[in-house]
């Protein structure tokens, strides 16, 4: 038997406003504002209260589960401007030592197993990027944003032609979570 409808739901808190333009959500928080079009998801968005309501009715199975997909990225935009979202990523290296420096919306990584040229990393979005000691830190209140230029960092610096169980050295994420340090 089928489900009639798929509904769920997301609370909004005080300090956050929410709004709803027929697919499109707008949060405004205390770190920023961010904007999502969810034109291509076969569902409806209401706001309701101190709720937004994702719903959509005679659901078959792919459309029962972007109800909650849709639900879930609302709450990583309502996270985000709240509290920001960090990706830590450690340089790891054996002989040579590896250098990352910051040029508008590219990281250089520099001397990455003794190569003479730099690789090079997109920085996505609003997403703050900076280098301490053997840390590059990832910040941002866009969680897409965050972890696609954190994993262009540790892409940037994959061992091609060699086996990856001896040479390890490269940049590595090795911490995520909620909130943006200073």
């Amino acid at each position: 038997m089928r489900v009639v409808e798929a509904v769920e739901s997301v609370e909004i808190p005080e300090e956050i406003e929410a709004d709803v333009d027929g697919r499109v959500i707008t949060v405004k928080g205390e770190k920023g504002i961010l904007t999502r079009d969810f034109s291509h998801a076969p569902v409806s968005i209401l706001l309701d209260g101190d709720r937004v309501k994702i719903q959509t009715s005679w659901p078959r199975k792919r459309e029962a589960a972007l109800v909650g997909t849709v639900r879930s990225h609302i709450q990583n935009m309502i996270t985000g401007v709240a509290k920001g979202f960090t990706y830590k990523l450690k340089i790891v290296f054996s002989h040579f030592p590896i250098s990352v420096k910051i040029r508008e919306k590219t990281a250089a990584i520099e001397n990455f197993t003794g190569e003479r040229s730099p690789r090079f990393a997109r920085i996505m979005g609003d997403t703050r990027v900076t280098v301490k000691g053997e840390d590059v830190i990832v910040q941002g209140i866009d969680i897409e944003d965050v972890s696609q230029t954190a994993a262009n960092i540790q892409r940037a610096t994959k061992v091609k032609n060699k086996d990856p169980r001896v040479f390890l050295d490269g940049i590595y994420v090795y911490e995520k979570h909620e909130g943006m340090e200073e």
